[in-house]
């Protein structure tokens, strides 16, 4: 089953978006972090740890303290080092095209999401393949 991090200072969307992954049943487990810099100890910490690293990770942009393109950065020097490879996912409120063609620029990014996230995009991105 999915393992899913959050990486979000909105505690609005963490809520919303745990509620929805649950109730479709979409992960096993869901970690969340307030920010990038929280969420990248994590994966620092338990980066050899497959089963504590999350399959998919949905990133927001603007946040205090590490942003997602800070957090970006950092897991482009990290990657190489982790068990297993993790899908994220920029998300934001933003609909500007810049944020959108710098996500582009990251061949970590998945995809670019705009909040609020449906159920439907969840279940899309989440699809246990």
């Amino acid at each position: 089953m999915n393992l899913v991090a959050l990486v979000d200072d909105d505690s609005i969307f963490q809520f919303t978006a745990t509620r929805l992954i649950q109730s479709a049943k979409l992960a096993g487990q869901i970690l969340q972090f307030e920010n990038g810099g929280s969420a990248m100890d994590y994966l620092k910490q338990h980066a050899t740890d497959a089963g504590k690293l999350p399959d998919h990770l949905f990133l927001d942009i603007n946040m205090p303290f590490i942003d997602g393109w800070m957090f970006l950065e950092d897991f482009v020097q990290l990657k190489s080092k982790l068990a297993k490879e993790i899908k994220i996912y920029m998300v934001s409120s933003s609909i500007d095209q810049r944020d959108m063609n710098r996500a582009k620029e990251y061949q970590d990014v998945r995809e670019f999401v705009v909040k609020p996230v449906s159920m439907e995009t969840f279940s899309r991105l989440l699809q246990v393949a």
